[in-house]
């Protein structure tokens, strides 16, 4: 950690710490949250996630505490890192909830209580007092009704928030656009794992293994029933995809599918060398033909090249880059192009982009499949875009015999998906 944060860590308050632990509660999850007593120890947890590679998110939190002092030791301490044009992290909604509680009086909390208590009585209001902890405010549908009366100008902040978000419940406006996860399990994570391709002119896909582990692992903590098929044929993947696609998805909230193979444009290979198209891989899952999965995410990740190309880097060259060279990186030989139905609730990652290969550890696994993995358990509160992100970004930063292959997902998913440790 550099220097100046070490700095503003020293400068802030617990209660301060307090309030950018609540602001930081849509990126890291309440259970980390809970541990952390300085602000170095959330600086950290920023870092993983990449929110501190340039200024823009930690002077929004700074300011909305009222700390522009610190914001000024941070501009002179790095030189006056050029902010990017990247998505907004921070909520509107969690800064909307810290307004209200830094101008909220003693007597306007004694009143609001006094208006909550038939609705959430004694035990919960207890615990609210002024100046302690932002989470006062988590019963946040009635809200507004509460400040109405104490606080007038408490009541315009309310206002102006969901007028500006198009909401009339705020509580609706903070989990509508979220899919629903609330089954357990969460519904299937169907891993087709293709090593040995007997017959053919298609290399055996040694280390593939590390990569069902990986998902295996991942996945059952993410609370979905994993089901691995080894080596399987053209056919057997076609047959297991559509008896996949007939069963009952009332009660599962996703389906999550993995392809580990050969392929190339717009395919997979089957075991014995025969193609799969993507599409016939996710056809038996539209609306019209799995019907209990209609406005349910619908995930397919594609370990295979895409074509004979290859990326490549444009770098000063050093001895650790030499060392990277020797390792044993083999490519998962062609696959897919255009293939997203016009249907809603998809996403297909692909381990390359189009035209381009994808290239596999034999010791280790793929660098897609285990990157993606070490995202997930990280990833906390962050929707799966903002992760696939972050695989695109750690992956670039590589290099695999001499190129530098980039994933690339596509998606026609409609609302957020966050997939989180059960």
């Amino acid at each position: 950690m550099g220097r100046t944060l070490l700095d503003i860590n020293n400068e802030l308050e617990s209660s301060e710490v307090a309030a950018l632990c609540f602001l930081c509660s849509d990126v890291v999850s309440r259970k980390h949250l809970e541990e952390i007593r300085q602000a170095k120890e959330l600086f950290s947890r920023l870092s993983e996630k990449g929110l501190l590679e340039n200024n823009t998110f930690l002077k929004e939190l700074l300011r909305t505490i009222h700390r522009e002092d610190l914001i000024i030791r941070l501009e002179a301490g790095s030189g006056n890192l050029e902010e990017t044009d990247a998505r907004r992290v921070l909520s509107n909604f969690r800064i909307m909830l810290y307004k209200i509680y830094d101008d909220m009086t003693v007597d306007g909390l004694a009143s609001m209580k006094l208006l909550l208590k038939s609705k959430l009585g004694n035990r919960h209001l207890d615990h609210c007092k002024v100046r302690t902890h932002p989470h006062t405010f988590k019963y946040v549908t009635l809200l507004h009704e509460a400040v109405q009366k104490p606080d007038q100008q408490l009541a315009i902040i309310l206002e102006n928030y969901t007028q500006s978000t198009g909401s009339t419940s705020i509580y609706q406006n903070m989990y509508s656009d979220n899919y629903k996860l609330t089954h357990n399990p969460r519904g299937w994570c169907v891993v087709f794992n293709n090593e040995i391709f007997t017959g053919t002119h298609l290399k055996d896909r040694k280390g593939t293994q590390k990569d069902a582990d990986a998902l295996n692992a991942v996945f059952t903590r993410l609370g979905f029933q994993v089901k691995i098929h080894n080596n399987c044929t053209a056919e057997q993947m076609k047959k297991k995809i559509n008896d996949l696609g007939r069963i009952n998805f009332t009660s599962d909230d996703a389906l999550v599918v993995f392809v580990l193979s050969h392929g190339e444009k717009e395919c997979v290979f089957g075991t014995d060398g025969e193609r799969v198209l993507l599409k016939e891989l996710t056809d038996p899952f539209t609306s019209k033909r799995a019907s209990t999965l209609t406005g349910k995410p619908k995930l397919f990740f594609i370990q295979a090249c895409q074509g004979d190309g290859y990326q490549k880097g444009y770098r000063p060259c050093s001895r650790e880059d030499e060392n990277r060279k020797k390792e044993a990186w083999q490519a998962d030989d062609s696959s897919p192009d255009e293939t997203v139905p016009e249907l809603a609730d998809f996403l297909i990652g692909m381990a390359t982009v189009e035209e381009c290969k994808s290239f596999r550890n034999t010791l280790t696994g793929s660098i897609y499949i285990q990157e993606l993995c070490k995202q997930l358990k990280i990833a906390e509160m962050d929707d799966i875009l903002t992760v696939l992100t972050r695989v695109n970004r750690e992956i670039s930063k590589g290099e695999y015999s001499t190129h530098k292959p980039m994933p690339e997902p596509k998606y026609t998913l409609t609302k957020k998906l966050v997939l989180k440790y059960i």
